[in-house]
């Protein structure tokens, strides 16, 4: 794609995203449930199935108390193994619930967020490139990795463990009420502590989560920019400079990961502290009641147990609390994408381009990629059906930056650009872009076939109509000497290809989708001589009956164009063909004489 004038990108490149602003935990719990929600029934089971494991935690302590004042204290031991029986029934049902719930969750938590993934891949396909510009590639996968495998885990355990742990404190505390009063009062008196303790502890951690996540999302950028940019980076001895700016943002990482695990971690323990004295309390009540008479030996014993029942799952709940902070983070994150408008839209009423002639106006456009720093100023250009516009200039003089405003990958602050008399801005943007066909320098090749790569340009062309486009583009030949031919499996970005043979596919790419409007940008600058006219012959062909934008450093493209703009400081100064501009003597003649090939 075309990268205009954003900000900088490379393996050193310091990153400029800002710390993502906190959302409202309650709305970011609210649209994750929009995902889950869907699957209501499902989670209706999933909870009375919960309810069913939560009954062995109520009963198993009730079950004690009447074995050990009923029957093991009377000795009436007869009755003690119907007892038993009963409890093994209550435990085989719990164990069967709670198996069967769990599979139901991670059914329900994996649909939700294949959704959640659909959704926000789809999302950034309609984003700006602008956004592409302020955002790497690897802070992207990181909402993709990171953020929504911590949504995952959530979903997926924590949902089904805070459920169990709500339904476990609210049974136990009603069984405890119901056996005594007094023992269930002291017991409840412990729950406001853990509360706050729970939320003072929380609160700093989820603000290390936030900022672990973000820091998450930097060195994933990193790491995937120094991959790309390999050759770069050695060719430049940048090594030891690379592993030091990662360096810096993994030990930023590490020391917020610390902060984060030290606060998480600290729950725990305190909560082991506090359950430990409510279990020493409850104990020293129990066996002042049991010495005035007040209370049994198995009505005791029930309330350790439900003592450390009550705990264990305060306790869980309160360490899940950490777990869900971090989900909340990535949730966030990945909101923060969704929730991102693209400036670039159709607009309401736009028409479908049906039958374009390919006559192109930009009538007095401007047009900056940051504010106050213009990169076209005053342009004016027209494109008659069937002609062949070229742009030359110095780098950074705007010729990339003109496609990129016919393509609506960005849109001008002022001026106007007309299709056939019509503003681009009242085409619906799909099927502007499929009007236009597009061969850039940088080539990119999906993983997948040859003939997968080619059809890419017209998903519904037949094998012939491929092979044809491949015969037309000057690209049949080599591809017939592969090893399995048009069946070959290309790898990433087609690096098991030269060069010129991948920019012979793209072309063939660009011939099947058969557009009205042609742009090649730099399509032969990095090409030997005998490839070079191999691809300008599959270009030529290309051409034939449309409308043509080129862009090239080599004069020998360019020579026959009907007009060739010349810009300079993102001004079209001269205008005119080869020979008319020669004449002038002007600055395109100056760029001719000093070496164009090396200079444009």
């Amino acid at each position: 794609m075309f990268r205009g004038h954003g900000p900088g990108r490379g393996p050193l490149r310091m990153f400029q995203g800002q710390k993502p602003e906190v959302k409202d935990k309650k709305s970011t719990i609210k649209r994750l449930w929009g995902y889950l929600g869907i699957y209501k029934f499902s989670l209706l089971i999933v909870f009375l199935l919960v309810l069913m494991a939560g009954a062995r935690e109520m009963l198993t302590p009730w079950f004690i108390s009447i074995a050990i004042d009923k029957y093991i204290i009377p000795g009436k031991f007869n009755g003690l193994f119907f007892l038993i029986i009963a409890m093994a029934g209550v435990f085989l049902a719990a164990a069967g619930a709670g198996w069967l719930q769990q599979y139901l969750m991670i059914t329900i938590s994996q649909k939700s967020l294949r959704n959640l993934r659909n959704d926000l891949f789809s999302h950034i396909q309609t984003l700006d490139l602008k956004y592409y510009d302020k955002h790497t590639h690897g802070e992207l996968m990181s909402r993709f990795t990171n953020d929504i495998e911590n949504i995952s885990n959530v979903v997926a355990q924590v949902i089904t463990q805070f459920l169990t742990g709500i339904i476990s404190i609210t049974g136990v505390l009603i069984m405890m009420y119901l056996m005594n009063l007094w023992l269930a009062i002291i017991t409840s008196c412990t729950v406001p502590f853990i509360f706050v303790i729970t939320r003072l502890i929380g609160k700093r951690t989820g603000e290390s989560f936030r900022e672990q996540q973000k820091l998450l999302g930097q060195i994933n950028g990193q790491i995937e920019e120094t991959v790309t940019g390999m050759k770069v980076v050695r060719l430049f001895h940048k090594e030891e400079e690379t592993a030091g700016t990662l360096n810096k943002t993994n030990q930023h990482l590490k020391k917020v990961a610390i902060r984060a695990l030290v606060f998480a971690g600290a729950m725990g323990p305190v909560m082991n502290l506090l359950n430990n004295l409510r279990y020493a309390i409850i104990a020293a009540a129990g066996g002042v009641l049991g010495v005035q008479g007040l209370v049994s030996i198995g009505t005791i014993a029930a309330f350790l147990n439900y003592t450390r029942q009550f705990g264990r799952p305060v306790a869980e709940m309160a360490q899940l609390y950490n777990s869900i902070l971090s989900a909340l983070a990535g949730a966030e994150r990945v909101f923060e994408v969704i929730d991102r408008k693209p400036e670039v839209t159709t607009t309401p009423g736009s028409k479908v381009v049906t039958d374009i002639k390919g006559k192109v106006v930009f009538n007095n456009v401007h047009f900056s990629y940051t504010g106050g720093v213009p990169v076209l100023k005053n342009v004016h250009l027209a494109a008659h059906p069937g002609q062949t516009i070229a742009l030359v200039g110095p780098t950074g003089a705007g010729k990339t930056t003109i496609v990129n405003l016919l393509t609506r990958f960005y849109d001008i602050q002022d001026g106007e650009i007309l299709i056939d008399d019509v503003n681009i801005r009242d085409y619906r943007l799909e099927s502007l872009r499929q009007s236009l066909g597009l061969v850039l320098q940088d080539t990119f090749l999906f993983l997948g076939t040859v003939v997968e790569n080619i059809r890419y340009g017209n998903l519904s062309a037949s094998d012939d109509e491929v092979i044809e486009a491949a015969k037309a583009s000057r690209a049949d030949h080599f591809i017939r000497h592969l090893p399995d031919g048009y069946m070959t499996i290309l790898s990433e970005d087609g690096q098991n290809l030269s060069q010129g043979q991948r920019q012979l596919v793209t072309i063939a790419r660009a011939i099947l989708a058969n557009p009205s409007i042609l742009i090649l940008d730099e399509a032969t600058s990095n090409v030997d001589t005998r490839t070079e006219k191999l691809i300008q012959d599959g270009m030529l062909h290309l051409m034939q009956g449309r409308t043509s934008f080129v862009i090239a450093h080599r004069l020998s493209t360019i020579r026959n164009a009907d007009m060739i703009l010349v810009l300079k400081d993102g001004e079209i100064i001269e205008r005119g063909n080869h020979r008319e501009l020669l004449a002038q003597k002007g600055f395109y003649a100056q760029l001719h004489a000093n070496h164009f090939e090396t200079e444009l």
